[in-house]
């Protein structure tokens, strides 16, 4: 990768958002739950794993950004020249998982926010009052207010989490201990199996959030008016991806220094999960810290909820705008704004009748979506490879010998793995 020279500050601050708002939505389920839970059950053993997925699943998000910048459009445009049938595969895999998402996501920030605001409630009503604030705020305040909210949460995020590591990274820990390798022969069965597929599905983040960030990236430009060159964009992007990948190891960390030796099994709840996550950090570094576990956790929580609850609607009207022929800024006003707030209304709803349906397990809904994306991955991946490569692309701003080099090993050794888990359970 090239380096990226910084711009000055005022453009700095036009052009930072997108990438933070990608780590929002990043920093969640994938962090918080599946990573905590990849160190609580395996200690150290799928640490290489998590960055090892970081580093392959790189070239494909960062094509969202850079298609953006040099084309002055979304990668959904993008993939409309193809054929309408990228088009469309992409709109398939977002109907196929959004409600499913959205329901995960939400039902985890619910099941913190009732733990610290001290609220006896059923999950379906916290639920209920997660989304409704989210759809306020989106619908009052749109991508300025999201992208506001985004950078403080992240700020507060990664504070809080950086610090708990340091202070469990302080009481000297016994690294033979909680390297895993006793745990190494716990991978090959069915249910190691699956977890390790559901981590590497989501980690750091699905591959379609290539599309999500390049809305945001235009979405970004048209309200500062400021259009990023490529070299912004990608510094933004990068910004956001490392926040990315530091936070995913640093769950690791935590979740195999401070649970891994307690025996403890997670709970199947989102109430019971996010109290046995806090229990269990605060009984390692006291009680003063709880608020600061739960804050952390809730702030990670809440700004992936408003990222992906802005994201699915915003996706799925564009992609109906782009079938049309138009340009997939949907946001603005007029029956654009009307269409992302009726899509707002039917995803929200939909995560609704999942969770009314799902119940409490929520580690088994966690674990199918994140498998589905793993599946449908090298799809996405290789229509977002063919659309950054494309003739419309200029030369200059296409991906570099490395980058390719990486992409391409990326998409094959997903496709690969894909296919090992449809034979799997094919033959299961």
């Amino acid at each position: 990768m090239a380096s990226v020279p910084v711009p000055a500050g005022s453009a700095l601050r036009k052009v930072l958002g997108p990438g933070l708002m990608m780590a929002a939505a990043a920093v969640g389920v994938s962090h918080l739950v599946q990573s905590t839970r990849a160190g609580a059950e395996y200690g150290l053993l799928l640490l290489p794993v998590v960055l090892l997925a970081c580093l392959l699943k790189y070239p494909f998000l960062e094509f969202g950004p850079r298609y953006a910048a040099a084309t002055g459009e979304n990668l959904l445009v993008g993939y409309r020249r193809l054929g309408p049938w990228a088009l469309w595969l992409f709109g398939v895999v977002t109907v196929g998982t959004m409600f499913i998402v959205l329901a995960v996501v939400t039902l985890v920030t619910a099941g913190l926010a009732g733990l610290l605001l001290g609220i006896d409630a059923p999950p379906l009503l916290l639920s209920a009052g997660v989304l409704a604030l989210c759809i306020a705020l989106l619908g009052v305040g749109n991508y300025r207010g999201l992208d506001l909210a985004m950078k403080a949460l992240m700020i507060l995020l990664t504070v809080s989490t950086l610090l708990a590591l340091a202070l469990a990274l302080g009481s000297g820990p016994d690294w033979s201990g909680i390297s895993g390798l006793d745990r190494l022969p716990a991978l090959g069965t069915t249910t190691g199996i699956a977890f390790l597929l559901a981590l590497v599905g989501w980690m750091p983040i699905p591959i379609e959030v290539a599309a999500w960030h390049s809305l945001w990236t235009r979405e970004r430009a048209l309200q500062t008016g400021y259009a990023p060159s490529l070299a912004e964009a990608l510094l933004d992007f990068r910004l956001g991806y490392l926040g990315a990948v530091v936070l995913a190891a640093a769950f690791v960390l935590l979740g195999a220094l401070l649970m891994y030796a307690s025996g403890l099994r997670f709970a199947g709840s989102a109430a019971g999960f996010a109290g046995q996550l806090v229990d269990l950090y605060t009984r390692h570094l006291g009680e003063w810290s709880r608020p600061l576990i739960t804050v952390a956790a809730l702030s990670t929580m809440l700004s992936t909820t408003l990222a992906v609850a802005d994201a699915y609607p915003r996706v799925l009207a564009a992609v109906i705008d782009v079938a049309r022929g138009g340009s997939g800024r949907v946001t603005s006003s007029g029956s654009g704004r009307r269409a992302y707030l009726g899509a707002l209304g039917l995803v929200s709803a939909g995560a609704l009748l999942v969770l009314m349906f799902a119940g409490e397990g929520f580690t088994r809904l966690i674990d199918f979506a994140t498998t589905l994306s793993f599946v449908a991955a090298p799809l996405i991946a290789w229509i977002s490879l063919r659309a950054v490569t494309a003739p419309n692309v200029p030369q200059c701003a296409r991906p570099g010998p490395w980058l390719l080099a990486l992409a391409w090993l990326g998409l094959g050794s997903g496709a690969l793995f894909s296919l090992i888990w449809i034979g799997w359970r094919l033959a299961a």
